[in-house]
């Protein structure tokens, strides 16, 4: 699939991520195999690419960006506990669904639906034996190699 990415940012562990937005809102932040920079196309996508990179250089930067409205309520509501989690703290599926009154499995389903990864700290939750569990519903390859990175990043 190639998407119109308003910008795209290098990062130095070998992976890129993607900016898709319109003019108000942030729609989705995407994990991308390394490839080249592209600068930013509009005044959000600019600010957005700034943040990110706030966020790289210092993992204790909270994010600030308007986020276009997505996914289901439950989604919502899980995203929401997971915005809670500290930078470098981690929680577990099941420590999340037990705050929401729901199920680990389904915790990792709404994970997995994340489309502002970062700014939504998905990498954040983990598996019952702290295992990295999946990531952008991916059990494997270069996804889980990148949810690593950012927990060592955030220094855990």
């Amino acid at each position: 699939m190639n998407i119109d990415y308003q910008a795209v940012i290098s990062v130095s562990a070998g992976f890129a991520i993607g900016v898709s937005c319109n003019e108000d809102e942030l729609n989705e932040l995407v994990y991308l195999e390394a490839r080249p920079e592209k600068p930013p196309v509009s005044v959000l996508a600019h600010e957005t690419v700034r943040q990110l990179r706030a966020y790289l250089a210092d993992p204790q930067f909270e994010f600030g960006l308007p986020l276009a409205p997505a996914g289901t309520v439950f989604q919502r509501k899980v995203w929401a506990q997971i915005a809670t989690i500290p930078c470098g703290t981690t929680r577990s599926y099941g420590e999340v669904a037990e705050l929401i009154h729901s199920g680990p499995r389904a915790v990792g389903n709404a994970c997995g639906a994340n489309p502002y990864p970062l700014v939504i700290p998905c990498h954040r939750v983990l598996a019952a034996n702290q295992g990295l569990g999946g990531f952008a519903r991916q059990r494997g390859g270069f996804l889980l190699d990148i949810k690593r990175w950012l927990l060592q990043h955030e220094g855990r």
